[in-house]
């Protein structure tokens, strides 16, 4: 099936997310569906970084069209389609030029469709996790479907036995009339009036009948009362408070909606009999009647019922979040945020009837030291079912704003409580009013405490207080939950943690992973289970000799996970959290360049790092870890094209390239080669400037630079033998120096954290040693990548002053191949281009 196939499949929320993608000019949906097999069997993404094969993909494109333009001509009905095609093609026509870029654009829409297959496909996963463990769920939900049925079933039958009450006291009444009016003998009276008491006797007996009907109802209903309200209820608001810190769990209110609604219908039915039966008696009652004595408790439970359904039915829906905010619960004064709240009784005669109102803060007023705010905006806005997709009854607040209210002197003040400003908790209020048919119910709902903060720099505390309550507190209204709270055990911290990598990056995290952070906090245990952590561990203490706390550290890997590497870690590339033990045990069994990627322990803002094992000639094997990679790094050069391009000298300063095999075994282009952006040869406008080779150095280990001009133009300084204890240092500068011919001159120097690929111990004990003498063992698919022979024949082109040197850091970084000199056993660094004039102390003039 083709991927424009089952984009045709999918449901109505996902397929309108294509039908919007193809709403503009750019690429014709008609063309992407008649040519939807020829169009994803063609390498799109190739053809954008190659000119050659951008031309040959346009050509065979409007042939394609012609080729549907004359099947088109045979199909007489077909003549709109006929004069589209012939406008796409004339279009298309304009990319003559530069057909390259209509094949960038093609590879776009195929991006952004395969984004909403696996869009659609998540949320189908999030619905089978919850299939997974629901059996018990789905078992209760099949109940409250069944008690539903059964009790629509016997309101139905009461309908009918109602009409033959009415029509049976009808019938008594007009005979018993008639019996006054009739002048008869005594005997025919006599039967006349058995006959009556007959009647009667039926009619009490139905009566009483039709009242314990509507109490067994009402017992039914009070058992489903108690499901919806006691069990799905509050199993649907657990789900949502979950899923605001990143649970895959349902929070479609669809089932609640319905069954609130038909379960609300039925008591108004009920009510309607208990009128009914007013009716009744108003037009004929007798001694000993049981409607007077027996409908008045009935009457005070269905209005009982119904108001407390009524009253359970109106929730917050969507949680308050700010558009661009860290996430939910999180609000910023004088920033927007939106929150919508439902009322699960779809009834379309109060839509725009119902007025919701908005506050802040009825409790915490009370409590000395906490802020008070005032909320901005549209303040007011009607539930009604045109904001909602279907059909619901909501009010969707879009536009609020909280605003500091000055009290006093200004300013926070002292809390009773001493709790900063980040576990400071508010709740956002809604109130309405429910009239109809004749019952009146005011209405009050209240959204999961939230964190109100003034400045960006406090959302991550504020993020990690929003996770720690929504992970062990159910009970929404305990806004002194920062008082005193409690521990997590191990099995809740960590499925928090998970949740938050799978928002990050779709994957969570696997049990290695778990158990390696377990370890990292309490130590190698039989069992973690009863192993707890502290709110003051998890936010406020550093982590052992680090200026850190250990959330500011996941949060740090989890913003780099984020930004740069959500593929890589969706698609199980990254090993993210594993010992230095386990490494280098893992490593040192699998073959010559095989390589894992993990996440740094010493980086405060997060660090990714990779490690790989080489072979000595003896067969000894040996594991070097680079220098951490931070979001600095990344911004500028992605991890796949670091990994592609990575470079260490080995015997005769031949540039060599060790990372073979992903761990376990996969090899790297396999692993990475979807998503390298680099150009390379020919499809490189910028190599015809670039006849240079880039070496980077720490400070400590002498000059770096770029090979210009005779071998005898040399750069000189004195040098220092180098230092492994500060070889991660991370204050160690990269500098990058030219001559002043170079088209490459500036007159700064490029900061390490942008180019540094230095080896580095990530701050641990692992030393990374020089290479022997002679080459170590490398696999053949390792040594495939070298610098172009004619660099060095083309170094005059190069160094012309005629040529446009007016290109960008980022384009400079894409065209070239990063390398690292392994560090020789006397500390001086060679460039490949260099001659070794032996004795390397003694100082090189030009």
């Amino acid at each position: 099936m083709t991927q424009w196939e089952r984009l045709q499949q999918l449901d109505t929320v996902y397929s309108q997310r294509a039908f919007d993608l193809y709403n503009g000019d750019e690429f014709p949906m008609e063309v992407r569906h008649y040519l939807a097999h020829w169009i994803e069997g063609q390498d799109w993404e190739r053809a954008s970084r190659d000119s050659s094969q951008a031309a040959f993909l346009f050509q065979v494109l409007l042939e394609n069209l012609d080729n549907q333009f004359s099947r088109f001509v045979q199909e007489k009905e077909s003549f709109l389609l006929q004069r589209n095609f012939r406008r796409y093609k004339q279009n298309f026509q304009e990319y003559q030029e530069e057909p390259y870029t209509l094949a960038t654009i093609i590879h776009w829409f195929l991006v952004k469709e395969k984004g909403i297959l696996n869009d659609a496909e998540l949320a189908q996963q999030v619905q089978t996790l919850q299939i997974q463990p629901a059996a018990m769920e789905l078992e209760s939900q099949r109940q409250v479907e069944k008690r539903l049925k059964d009790l629509k079933a016997k309101v139905e039958v009461m309908e009918h036995n109602i009409r033959c009450l009415e029509e049976q006291q009808d019938e008594f009444d007009f005979k018993y009339q008639t019996h006054l009016m009739d002048s008869c003998t005594e005997e025919e009276k006599k039967k006349q009036l058995e006959g009556l008491q007959k009647m009667i006797n039926a009619l009490d007996n139905c009566r009483r009948n039709f009242l314990s009907d509507i109490s067994a109802m009402l017992d039914t209903a009070d058992v489903l009362h108690s499901a919806l309200i006691n069990e799905e209820l509050v199993e649907w608001k657990r789900r949502q408070q979950k899923s605001c810190i990143g649970a895959p769990d349902d929070t479609s209110l669809e089932h609640l909606e319905k069954w609130f609604t038909q379960i609300i219908e039925c008591m108004f039915q009920l009510q309607k009999f208990l009128q009914k039966l007013d009716e009744l008696v108003g037009k004929m009652t007798y001694k000993n009647d049981p409607i007077p004595v027996r409908k008045p408790p009935l009457k005070i439970r269905v209005d009982t019922l119904l108001t407390h359904l009524i009253k359970s039915s109106f929730v917050v829906e969507t949680q308050p979040s700010m558009p661009q905010g860290r996430g939910l619960l999180v609000l910023r004064t004088n920033v927007q945020f939106s929150v919508k709240v439902r009322l699960l009784y779809k009834v379309p005669e109060l839509n725009h009837v119902m007025k919701v109102t908005v506050s802040i803060d009825n409790a915490t007023s009370q409590l000395k030291g906490f802020r008070k705010f005032n909320v901005l905006g549209t303040l007011s806005k009607a539930l009604n079912m045109a904001e909602s997709m279907n059909g619901g009854m909501v009010a969707d607040f879009r536009h609020l704003t909280l605003k500091d209210q000055k009290v006093g002197g200004g300013g926070k003040g002292i809390n009773d409580l001493s709790l900063s400003v980040t576990e400071e908790l508010h709740r956002i209020n809604f109130q309405t009013q429910f009239d109809y048919q004749g019952l009146s119910v005011p209405l009050e709902t209240s959204s999961l405490p939230v964190v109100v903060i003034s400045n960006s720099s406090q959302q991550q505390s504020a993020w990690a207080s929003v996770l720690w309550f929504n992970m062990l507190c159910p009970d929404p209204k305990n806004i002194k939950f920062f008082e005193t709270s409690p521990a997590a055990t191990w099995p809740q911290f960590g499925e928090m943690l998970s949740w938050q990598f799978l928002s990050c990056g779709k994957r969570g995290l696997d049990n290695d992973q778990l158990e390696t952070l377990a370890i990292k906090l309490f130590g190698k245990q039989q069992s973690y289970d009863n192993c707890k952590i502290s709110w003051t561990k998890f936010n406020k203490e550093n982590l052992p000799d680090t200026n850190f706390t250990l959330w500011v550290w996941l949060d740090g890997i989890l913003n780099l996970v984020k930004l740069y590497l959500s593929d890589l870690w969706s698609d199980g590339s990254i090993m993210g959290f594993i010992s230095k033990g386990k490494e280098r045990l893992l490593l040192k069994k699998k073959q010559n360049g095989t390589f894992l990627l993990r996440f740094s322990e010493s980086i405060k803002d997060g660090g990714i790092t990779f490690s790989w094992v080489q072979y000595a000639n003896d067969g000894s094997p040996s594991v070097q870890t680079v220098k951490p990679f931070t979001s600095t790094d990344l911004k500028q050069i992605a991890l796949p094209d670091i990994l592609c391009n990575f470079r260490i000298m080995v015997a005769e300063n031949i540039p060599v390239n060790p990372l073979c095999y992903l761990y376990p075994n996969t090899p790297k282009d396999q692993a990475f080669g979807k998503y390298y952006s680099e150009k390379t040869g020919e499809e490189n406008p910028y190599l015809k400037y670039l006849k240079t080779k880039l070496v980077f150095v720490s400070k400590e280990n002498g000059c770096s630079g770029i090979r210009e001009g005779p071998e005898s133009d040399l750069c000189t300084q004195d040098r220092d033998p180098p230092s492994f204890s500060d070889a991660g240092d991370d204050d160690d500068d990269v500098l990058l120096k030219v001559s002043k011919k170079s088209p490459m001159f500036s007159n700064s120097t490029i900061d390490a954290d942008l180019l540094s690929s230095i080896l580095d111990s990530d701050g641990e004990s692992t030393v990374l040693h020089a290479f022997p003498p002679t080459s170590p063992r490398i696999s053949p698919s390792c040594l495939q990548q070298n610098f172009p022979e004619s660099a060095e024949d083309n170094l005059e082109e190069a160094l012309s002053t005629d040529n446009d040197v007016n290109y960008t850091l980022q384009e400079f970084l894409n065209g070239i191949n990063l390398h690292i000199l392994q560090e020789e056993p006397d500390g001086f660094i060679l460039d490949p281009g260099f001659q070794d004039f032996g004795n390397p102390n003694i100082p090189l003039t030009p």
